[in-house]
């Protein structure tokens, strides 16, 4: 890499605007919001801001009772904060790729892990899979988005789409390796525990999460668990 000058290093990595949107990436890790009201964004994800600009937790009545039950089972959740007032702030999440997503009166789910920051106008709701006591951390508690605006999610590198339809049967990933699906899609807990699996001699990917039907599936080369993205924080 060729040496740079002060002002050429200046030039070439400070900031851009190129688009009028609220939600801007500066690239592919950083993600600048231009504040002018409420945006929900996951916290300690600051890195830097300008303006006035006020950060407060979720409340607890805010995330409503089976949120904070659903948090309570699981020991984890997305912990959200209010970012209110006019300026910049800039988000980032250990380096991690961000994708932002443009809703239309539609709804997706995500990694609880995986939700950086969504525009006020979007609903959030912890959602817990069916049939499942504690399995497996950081897969089965997730987030369902709806309604219409931005969000920004997060992935480890680049993302991976699978296409699910009745047509080519089910789909089976790594819950701490799926990012997103769509909301058309209702996974189920798959399991294929062993003898070997329990003495520490299976493939481990005992558990796995089954998707039917027609939509979606954003998977990443990488399997996080709550407790790396929570030690990263």
């Amino acid at each position: 890499m060729p040496v740079k000058t002060v002002a050429e290093f200046v030039a070439a990595y400070r900031e851009k605007d190129v688009s009028s949107e609220a939600f801007e990436l500066e690239n592919p890790h950083l993600l600048e919001v231009r504040l002018n009201g409420l945006v929900w964004a996951k916290a300690g994800a600051m890195v830097a801001r300008t303006g006035q600009v006020k950060f407060t937790r979720q409340g607890l009545m805010e995330q409503g009772l089976g949120n904070l039950l659903k948090k309570a089972v699981s020991g984890e959740g997305m912990q959200l904060m209010r970012m209110e007032g006019q300026g910049r702030v800039y988000l980032a999440d250990a380096g991690k790729k961000i994708t932002l997503l443009r809703l239309d009166n539609e709804t997706i789910f995500v990694n609880g892990n995986d939700v950086l920051a969504l525009e006020s106008s979007v609903d959030n709701q912890i959602t817990m899979m069916k049939r499942v006591a504690g399995m497996v951390s950081g897969g089965l508690f997730n987030v369902r988005l709806s309604g219409s605006g931005v969000v920004a999610v997060t992935s480890h590198y680049e993302p991976l789409i699978l296409k699910v339809s009745a047509a080519t049967g089910p789909v089976f990933t790594d819950p701490n390796a799926t990012v997103v699906w769509s909301g058309s899609l209702s996974p189920e807990i798959a399991t294929d525990i062993s003898f070997k699996t329990l003495m520490g001699r299976g493939s481990g990917e005992s558990i796995q999460l089954k998707f039917a039907g027609e939509g979606w599936i954003v998977v990443q080369p990488y399997e996080e668990t709550y407790m790396q993205a929570a030690s990263a924080g």
